[in-house]
């Protein structure tokens, strides 16, 4: 008998100051994220399936900058980090940068990232063209049904 898999919590924290981030309204969707993200299959036997609880931390770039150094070896802030033992960190200050350039909003552009740590949790990459281009179509699919009209749980 094959049972579901269990869904971990997921936990929003705001670490930063500089730009405004509703926690209560990011934490609702990154539930909804989750649980569509639950609905695809496991692109490798990843640690995700033995987490608890995924944290999202959303830091300013200065902090995304010391982890981007520290961790990989890679000097100023990045969008997004994933650990595998279920650590997202979105750099808030570069989610408005990108906003601006892909004309979205800061807060959609948080909620990628979000979505974007969470496929990686589950075992996808981006390392190649063709990676990338299934990983940003499973992100926007993501997206559109965790921002969609939601019925009662």
């Amino acid at each position: 008998m094959t049972t579901a898999p269990v869904r971990p919590r997921i936990i929003v924290r705001n670490s930063q100051r500089k730009v405004p981030v509703d926690v209560r309204a990011l934490r609702r969707f990154a539930e909804r994220a989750l649980q569509q993200a639950m609905k695809l299959p496991q692109r490798s036997r990843s640690a995700f399936a033995d987490l608890a609880e995924i944290s999202a931390t959303i830091v300013s770039d200065a902090r995304m900058a010391a982890i981007h150094q520290r961790f990989l070896s890679i000097a100023g802030p990045t969008d997004v980090i994933t650990f595998q033992h279920g650590e997202i960190i979105v750099s808030a200050e570069t989610a408005r940068r990108n906003a601006g350039e892909y004309r979205r909003s800061p807060e959609n552009e948080i909620r990628l990232y979000i979505i974007h740590g969470i496929l990686h949790l589950m075992g996808f990459d981006d390392t190649t063209p063709a990676a990338a281009r299934t990983m940003a179509k499973t992100q926007q699919a993501i997206l559109a049904a965790a921002t969609g009209p939601q019925s009662p749980a």
